[in-house]
């Protein structure tokens, strides 16, 4: 059986979420999350209608979907909270993997976006000496 080969992946990377129709967003890979999170505000259901509110470069863009979950999420601060969490495709190395996302309010963090470890698994080896690796390929393209 072939062994599949890791991409490595920096500390910090810049990614898209096609789905979202948001390209160059900035991540933090981070080994100790479990699950992606992504930063988000006016986060509401109604009728089973889930709306949120994503701060992109080009401004504010609201979206709503009927595809989202709730689950409970410990913060890094140890305290657990019920999050809303959407599946969506995240584009790293060019290529594009469905991802399970926790929205949550991250304005006092420095990237919008969390990549956690579930994504991660089996597929990339993170070299904390590094970062952009995803993007620069992107842009050598």
């Amino acid at each position: 059986m072939a062994k599949r080969v890791k991409q490595i992946i920096g500390r910090l990377d810049i990614i898209d979420l096609p789905d979202l129709g948001v390209e160059d967003i900035h991540a933090k890979i981070d080994t100790g999350a479990y699950r992606s999170s992504l930063h988000c505000k006016k986060v509401h259901e109604e009728e089973g209608v889930l709306y949120f509110t994503l701060h992109t470069d080009t401004g504010y863009q609201e979206y709503a979907t009927k595809d989202w979950t709730q689950k409970i999420v410990k913060s890094s601060n140890g305290k657990a909270q019920k999050r809303y969490v959407i599946k969506t495709r995240m584009r790293i190395f060019k290529k594009n993997y469905m991802a399970s996302i926790s929205l949550t309010d991250r304005s006092e963090m420095k990237n919008p976006l969390l990549i956690g470890r579930k994504i991660l698994s089996g597929k990339f080896i993170v070299d904390v000496s590094e970062k952009n690796l995803s993007y620069s390929n992107k842009k050598a393209s």
